[in-house]
């Protein structure tokens, strides 16, 4: 039996509502106690971790990543995308299904779980996809998904515009029991769109992409939740209107949830302009993190601001911010979307959307949300664990005894700085190079193994 002692942490597990300095100790991968040094025994093998002065967490779990296999290995692979989680301090991803072939057949689900069990360093849950080929024309065989071990659908990357066809879809998820993840874009609206449509789209000459388009498909996943009871989870949102429809469906209790991504709470529609325009004037929001001396710099129509939602306006990043703070966004996920470096290094019309996120997800939020004095660390910890986890019916996400030990420490005040030529990703498409970050993982465990620890 292997062993392993954590002294002198910050305890913080917001499923058992704990917040305390404690010992955690770790045997034969499981949890095995938690409590005051001293109230129970410690075998005298016991490896032993001084951690002091930082927090010891669940595993913290990412709900939205592409790792790109089978078929997109020269953007990323299971192997380095859990390298990468492991550093951002992530024990459990959520792999999305659009990948060539896409994870439609319980066959493709198998594939996946062999190279997971034989390449990942951190535990991957698979979902399947809504339709075949995500093509949104014909439903997957949701039943035989299920069977085959997925933990929930999505079309992510595309939306079912067919909205009878979405509808069944919801209700054979009901009948399987597993969540419908939903990419919300609806098509007509948004056109050959490649950026947030309003002043700076008009300035830099793009075809701009309303917020209309996402706010669309919100409501109308509130009104299928509402009607067929099946719990509706809306991806990456971006939008202050979104927002508005998803806290009062939420009022009403429909079973719809969201999730925020780091990029869409951090930069604005204005990065695409470069980031003399980017930094605003009166030191507010992420302006006075950086001395004016220390601020990364990028030029106008850099693809790595280019993803899918776009980035919108400062307007839209309060909002969704204010929408973290009071509860109407449970989860943050990175889409994580790993891209060769040729194919980013186009036009900004022609570069696909989607940039890395598995390593700066953490600071990125621990700038925004409790640095900044939004939130308590606790509840930030819960965006990252127990909410994913009863979202997605994960037995993760608690450092209650007898659970796999599944364990971040971090240190929320550690500073750095990111650097994407020492990303463990095999893509670099990230665009937080060169910027200074606060908080980082010191620790990550999965099931009583050490996958990463920062010196």
């Amino acid at each position: 039996m292997t062993s392993l002692l954590l002294t002198g942490g910050r305890v913080i597990d917001p499923a058992n509502g704990r917040d305390e300095t404690a010992d955690l100790l770790i045997q034969d991968g499981k949890i095995s106690a938690v409590g005051k040094a001293g109230t129970f025994e410690v075998p005298s093998s016991a490896e032993r971790r001084d951690v002091s002065g930082r927090v010891v967490c669940p595993g913290l779990i990412d709900s939205h990543v592409h790792l790109r296999e089978p078929g997109q290995s020269a953007k990323e692979t299971i192997a380095a995308g859990t390298r990468a989680a492991a550093i951002g301090g992530f024990t459990s991803l959520v792999c999305m299904p659009n990948t060539s072939p896409s994870i439609d057949s319980p066959s493709t689900v198998a594939l996946v779980q062999d190279k997971v069990e034989r390449q990942a360093v951190v535990n991957v849950f698979v979902t399947g996809a809504i339709t075949k080929g995500i093509a949104g024309e014909e439903l997957a065989p949701i039943g035989g998904l299920k069977a085959a071990g997925v933990v929930a659908i999505t079309d992510d990357g595309h939306c079912v515009q067919n909205n009878e066809l979405m509808r069944r879809a919801c209700e054979y998820a009901r009948m399987f029991d597993l969540p419908v993840l939903d990419h919300c874009q609806d098509y007509n609206l948004v056109s050959n769109g490649v950026m947030h449509e309003g002043y700076w789209s008009a300035f830099l000459g793009l075809p701009g992409w309303p917020a209309m388009g996402e706010e669309m498909i919100v409501v109308r996943n509130i009104l299928l939740a509402e009607t067929t009871g099946t719990p509706v989870h809306c991806q990456h949102i971006s939008s202050a209107r979104s927002l508005q429809w998803l806290r009062r469906a939420k009022q009403r209790n429909v079973p719809v949830t969201a999730e925020a991504c780091p990029h869409h709470f951090t930069l604005t529609d204005a990065a695409v302009a470069g980031s003399d325009k980017f930094w605003p004037a009166d030191g507010k929001g992420l302006a006075h993190f950086f001395p004016d001396d220390n601020r990364p710099q990028w030029p106008a129509y850099d693809t790595l601001f280019k993803m899918n939602p776009p980035l919108r306006t400062p307007a839209d990043r309060e909002a969704i911010l204010d929408a973290l703070t009071d509860g109407t966004l449970e989860i943050i996920g990175s889409d994580h979307a790993p891209h060769c470096n040729y194919e980013k290094e186009v036009e900004f019309d022609a570069a696909p959307f989607g940039i890395t996120g598995l390593e700066t997800e953490l600071p990125l939020s621990l700038m925004q949300l409790y640095h900044s004095g939004r939130m308590k660390l606790p509840d930030v910890i819960a965006k990252f664990t127990v909410n994913p986890a009863r979202l997605l019916r994960l037995n993760k996400g608690t450092l209650s005894v007898g659970a796999e030990a599944d364990v971040t420490v971090l240190d929320p005040d550690r500073e750095w700085i990111y650097r994407n030529e020492e990303s463990a990703s095999k893509s670099r498409n990230c665009p937080f190079d060169g910027w200074p970050m606060r908080g980082r993982a010191s620790l990550t465990i999965v099931g009583g193994k050490i996958v990463h620890e920062q010196e």
